[in-house]
């Protein structure tokens, strides 16, 4: 019943991304409103055209990712800057704890994006000072990272035990310290997790999603994932991490659901002069502790992740699973059936713990050793 709207009134990109923003919940809340059995197999027209013609503006898939889910999807609140979501799907305060503090995660790493233009013309110039402050920098920030990361189930040191109710999260930093147990796992796994879920290398989605009015054959695209967050890809392109092939095959597919000027960054860094060929050649051992830190900072962030993952899912769906196990068992955060088919793989559709221990490990074995 919804009228097919014009996209021909937006004007400029940012109209153009809430679009696709507002577009891409509306679908994911279409396609996935009765469980990965009651799947539909066409996107109507009247939404499946807007969708089309907005993304192909964007050089963007029409599906939620990262970047709609997280870097447009924020607003604030009031003037000191405390957040707040712009949409939410089924969830309450878990998604939108789960989107805010994915947005502070992201946050944190803007020092470490703005250290890496500075490495490299330190580099080009042979300037070994600003080098190592850029460094110093870029482990800083991916350290404050995984310290964003902590928030998500309550991990973060405080003093102050805020109730269940979600306040609104602080843009600065000495304030986010007072966040506590924002996403409520089961609620995660059995609530809000399929609305992420994509419809390639989808076992509840085998043969796509037809974009009814665009292509008569069924489109495949993978769902929202954090392997599609820029700060990561550059940050392994500056320090050189080598991804096993497949692992590398998948997170190059990732960088398509990047808006275009983010993977222009990203390229950029790929092909600038090699970071660890000049630390390794240079024999300054206090560059080489220094890169040695951001490597072992990416190391640990990875680490760590696959500790929030372990708990959000591994966890979450054996607790699901004893749950269908017994029918007459008390229900638990949701009313609907909790998904099964992505129980070992990642919402981006790669088999989720083997990968993660992959690019840790891969990670890992970037360090320069003495």
């Amino acid at each position: 019943q919804m009228p097919q709207l014009s996209t021909q009134h937006l004007r400029g990109r940012e109209e153009l991304h809430l679009a696709h923003l507002v577009l891409s919940f509306i679908t994911m809340g279409y396609v996935w409103q009765e469980g990965e059995e009651g799947t539909v197999q066409v996107l109507p027209r009247n939404l499946a055209v807007p969708y089309w013609e907005v993304s192909q503006a964007l050089d963007l898939p029409p599906i939620l990712s990262h970047a709609d889910f997280v870097l447009a999807n924020w607003r604030r609140k009031d003037p000191n800057g405390n957040l707040d979501t712009i949409i939410t799907l089924p969830g309450g305060e878990s998604l939108r704890g789960f989107i805010l503090v994915t947005l502070l995660v992201e946050k944190a790493a803007v020092p470490g994006i703005k250290a890496i233009p500075r490495a490299l013309g330190a580099i080009l110039q042979g300037d070994k000072d600003t080098l190592h402050r850029a460094l110093q920098e870029l482990a800083g920030a991916i350290e404050a990272m995984r310290e964003a990361l902590r928030r998500m189930h309550g991990e973060c040191l405080c003093t102050l035990q805020l109730s269940h109710t979600l306040v609104a999260l602080p843009l600065t930093s000495d304030l986010t310290a007072f966040l506590l147990d924002y996403v409520d796992p089961e609620v995660f796994y059995s609530v809000i997790r399929i609305f992420l879920s994509g419809w390639k290398d989808n076992p509840a989605m085998a043969h796509g999603l037809v974009y009814e009015g665009v292509s008569p054959e069924p489109l495949a695209f993978s769902g929202g994932s954090a392997a599609q967050s820029t700060v990561l890809h550059a940050f392994d392109e500056l320090l050189g991490i080598c991804h096993r092939q497949d692992t590398a095959a998948f997170l190059h597919r990732m960088r398509e659901y990047m808006p275009p000027p983010h993977r222009a960054f990203v390229e950029e860094i790929r092909g600038a002069v090699s970071l660890k060929q000049l630390v390794l050649s240079s024999g300054d051992s206090r560059l080489r502790a220094a890169f040695n830190r951001c490597v072992c900072a990416l190391a640990d962030f990875r680490s760590y992740h696959i500790t929030v993952v372990t708990k959000f899912i591994a966890i979450a769906a054996a607790k699901a699973k004893a749950r269908r196990a017994e029918p007459s068992a008390r229900a638990g955060p949701s009313a609907g059936k909790a998904p099964s088919a992505l129980e070992a793989k990642g919402t981006g559709g790669s088999h989720i713990f083997s990968f993660l221990k992959s690019i840790r490990d891969t990670t890992r074995e970037g360090v320069i050793s003495a």
